[in-house]
């Protein structure tokens, strides 16, 4: 079984932090929408729970792991400490991108924030309600006490239907859902009528994230925001695409759930990974060689993505702005011995 490298917690902060290509103006993540008119809340502070912004789909191949890795990313170049857990019990991707970023900065000899990272593995218990009762009791072990050392706490779930991935959403404040600009991946949230283009009934995920709603108001009395994000989109005026945003507009509205803009179809996103870098980082580092128009415009889509979230506003929680060479480690499997590097 793969066991990734034991992550070091790397973070910065400084008057700089606010000028590394989060947002335009320089403004940070707590500004509304300009269409939503919300007003600002009082901030939130070091003894306030963390913020769970949970990425889940049951579709693979959406883009889950790129988008929990740049808003990871984008949120610890703001200043706030943020903790992140690994939900996919099979992959790792979110794990093994880390990996790759941990990497990156061991070989070329550079800083980069990290944040406090946690992966999960799948029980070994043969009975189903022991096995779900350990990884139960596992999860929320580790999101207490990351909500309770962190601003933010991101969760990266597998693309299947899996107990721990239901249970994380019911967790979350935030739930983001990448869609692919596909009627196939929109399937997963709506059946639609093939001749008439309207919508039948919500499919199965958008049944989960309804029990999951009522789970959150039931145990803390608090709400899901879910917002959907649009990703992969053509450059092309398709009809596809026009049929796509008609019928989620409509679907918006009847199952409740607000449309963010995703990321286009670029190359760029694929070639991070093996390094580990963010479209936040490839012009610190100048490791996309000669900045081109279509990693700018990359960059403006990740801070879109970031602005759409409505977060909180809230005042960075204090650490250290030095490398710290701590190791952070995953909690070990009950009956394991623990991973090491």
């Amino acid at each position: 079984m793969y066991s990734p490298v034991r992550l070091r917690s790397l973070r910065r902060q400084g008057p700089d932090i606010r000028t590394e290509g989060i947002c335009s103006r320089g403004t940070d993540v707590t500004d509304p929408s300009p269409d939503t008119g919300a007003k600002a809340r009082a901030p939130l502070g070091a003894d306030d729970p963390a913020t769970v912004i949970v990425f889940g789909n049951e579709k693979g191949g959406s883009g889950k792991s790129t988008g929990s890795m740049h808003v990871t990313v984008a949120l610890l170049r703001l200043g706030f400490k943020v903790g992140s857990i690994d939900l996919d019990m099979r992959q790792w991707t979110l794990t093994r991108y880390l990996s790759n970023r941990a990497g990156t900065m061991k070989n070329d000899g550079i800083s980069m924030p990290m944040p406090v990272h946690v992966f999960l593995s799948r029980s070994d218990k043969p009975n189903r309600k022991e096995a779900e009762a350990e990884d139960r009791q596992r999860f929320e072990a580790v999101l207490k006490k990351l909500r309770a050392e962190s601003d933010f706490v991101v969760i990266d779930c597998p693309g299947t239907d899996t107990y721990v991935g239901r249970l994380a959403t019911g967790y979350a404040d935030k739930l983001v859902t990448p869609l692919n600009d596909s009627f196939v991946d929109l399937d997963m949230l709506a059946n639609v009528d093939g001749k008439t283009g309207e919508i039948i009934k919500p499919s199965v995920y958008s049944e989960m994230v309804w029990e999951a709603r009522k789970q959150k108001a039931a145990r803390d009395g608090g709400t899901l925001d879910w917002i959907v994000m649009r990703n992969r989109l053509s450059s092309l005026a398709a009809r596809n695409k026009q049929e796509m945003e008609r019928v989620v507009g409509l679907l918006a509205k009847r199952i409740g759930f607000r449309v963010a803009p995703g990321f286009s179809e670029r190359v760029i996103f694929r070639e991070l990974f093996l390094r580990g870098l963010t479209m936040l980082d490839v012009f610190e580092i100048g490791d996309s060689g000669k900045p081109q128009l279509s990693h700018v415009a990359a960059r403006q889509e990740v801070r879109g993505l970031l602005n759409s979230l409505q977060l909180p506003n809230r005042v960075p929680t204090p650490h250290s702005s030095e490398p710290n060479d701590e190791a952070v480690e995953a909690p070990p499997v009950m009956g394991d011995k623990g991973h090491e590097e």
